[in-house]
């Protein structure tokens, strides 16, 4: 890495332009790159091994109520001289709306604006994370900083009901027998690995004492996101990871207010996730108590999830497949067909993709208008040859994803992009207004 100019005196120092001799002319790393594989190119695709069907949408729809959660978050700089600083502002928004308001505006000549903001109903939640050389003045460091916002934020109430209460329930799996125990992969305070995490040792604030060091740990710390800080390289990393975390837990605790008011609205609503339904990076372990409640609502209630991805690998393999399928089809991915067509890699019976993070199973949809879409539907098991069969409520789900289609973006639909539309925030006005914000808030 070269030296950079600091006060403009001495000249900056730039990378070789020559050096990449040295690379080319290595004889290891030659044959390294002839060791590796590259994804097959859409000619080279054939569609045999997987299961595939052309849909037949539901004579009757039983969805009237529609949920969309999406989330944006925008890293601003406080403080750009040295040592700089930057903390990052979340927005995440639960969008609600009725497929009868959908389907009167689609008869009307002219949109009412009234009309079109029952589309709109959304309630956002917000709320800033130290990101970079910022601490929260309680705390020492800048781990415990991220952990204390975190677990703040989980304190509050959405609608009358802690979400921090949700966590638990989903956690120790409440809504059943419950499970004891939690086992923490490691403490936030001393590091030691496999701390158990007792429900009935759990304090009235959702704490607990580690039995190594006799520190406090929140339950939010089962997320294992402070293993990703690092107190001079800081919290970007977690990011992505947290703003996915807070989607899927905010679909969660609608559940678990619906299992309390009233279970029979399952049979009518749709949640449809942007992107897929998985837990990534440290938050990973999440999938397996969502795969319980997953398993727990097929058995005794119902289910109606779908997650819709906008970008990625799979995206754009269902774009160049697209001419191979006929309009309707519904191709089935499963893990032979992942690791030869779009991941480059080679498939393990025992480990199906996605077996450490996904809840749920992938397939492209080409819809009658010729739409394409990358849906993942939660299943019961981890499944390495998913079929048909093992999709519940699949064919509603594929009707509503139908007739939810928004015309102006690629295979978008309209609750995602309306979601989308009122919770992201642009680099530009909102990062540099927040910029502002931050640093006046920061320095009154």
């Amino acid at each position: 890495m070269g030296y950079t100019s600091k006060h403009g005196r001495r000249p900056s120092e730039y990378a070789s332009k020559s050096s990449h001799s040295h690379i080319i002319n290595d004889s290891s790393l030659q044959e390294f790159l002839n060791q590796c594989n590259l994804p097959k190119l859409a000619s080279e695709v054939t569609l045999d091994g997987c299961d595939r069907f052309i849909y037949q949408p539901v004579a009757k729809n039983p969805i009237r109520n529609v949920v969309a959660i999406d989330g944006g978050y925008t890293e601003v700089a406080v403080q750009t001289g040295f040592p700089s600083s930057t903390v990052c502002f979340f927005q995440i928004g639960a969008l609600i709306f009725s497929i009868d308001d959908l389907d009167g505006i689609g008869k009307q000549p002219f949109i009412d604006p009234e009309d079109m903001a029952k589309l709109k109903q959304i309630q956002r939640l917000k709320f800033t994370l130290p990101v970079r050389n910022v601490q929260v003045k309680s705390e020492g460091t800048l781990i415990n900083s991220v952990r204390r916002t975190i677990y703040d934020f989980f304190c509050q109430k959405i609608d009358n009901d802690e979400l921090i209460a949700t966590l638990r329930w989903f956690i120790f799996q409440e809504y059943e027998a419950g499970i004891p125990m939690w086992k923490l992969a490691s403490c936030p305070i001393c590091g030691s690995s496999e701390i158990p995490l007792h429900r009935e040792q759990m304090s009235n604030k959702y704490t607990f004492t580690c039995n190594h060091c006799g520190g406090e740990i929140f339950l939010t710390d089962a997320f294992r996101l402070h293993e990703a800080i690092d107190e001079e390289l800081g919290a970007g990393g977690i990011l992505g990871y947290l703003i996915s975390t807070l989607e899927q837990i905010i679909f969660v605790h609608l559940i678990r207010l619906i299992l309390k008011m009233k279970p029979d609205l399952f049979e009518e609503m749709l949640f449809i996730k942007d992107g897929p339904l998985a837990f990534f990076g440290q938050t990973a372990n999440m999938y397996k108590p969502m795969r319980s409640l997953v398993r727990y609502l097929f058995k005794n209630y119902n289910l109606y999830l779908a997650g819709l991805e906008k970008s990625g690998a799979f995206v754009e393999h269902a774009d160049c497949i697209s001419e191979k399928l006929e309009n309707g089809t519904v191709l089935i991915l499963n893990n032979d067909y992942i690791y030869k067509y779009i991941l480059p890699g080679k498939p393990e019976p025992t480990r199906p993709y996605g077996s450490t993070t996904y809840y749920s199973n992938k397939l492209i949809f080409k819809t009658n208008a010729g739409g394409m879409y990358v849906v993942s539907l939660p299943t019961s098991e981890i499944l390495a040859s998913p079929k048909e069969t093992d999709f519940r409520n699949l064919s509603a789900i594929l009707t509503n994803i139908e007739k939810l289609k928004c015309d102006m973006y690629d295979s978008s639909l309209i609750p995602v992009a309306l979601a989308n539309k009122l919770v992201s925030l642009a680099d530009h006005p909102s990062s540099r207004i927040l910029q502002k914000f931050a640093k006046g808030a920061m320095q009154a």
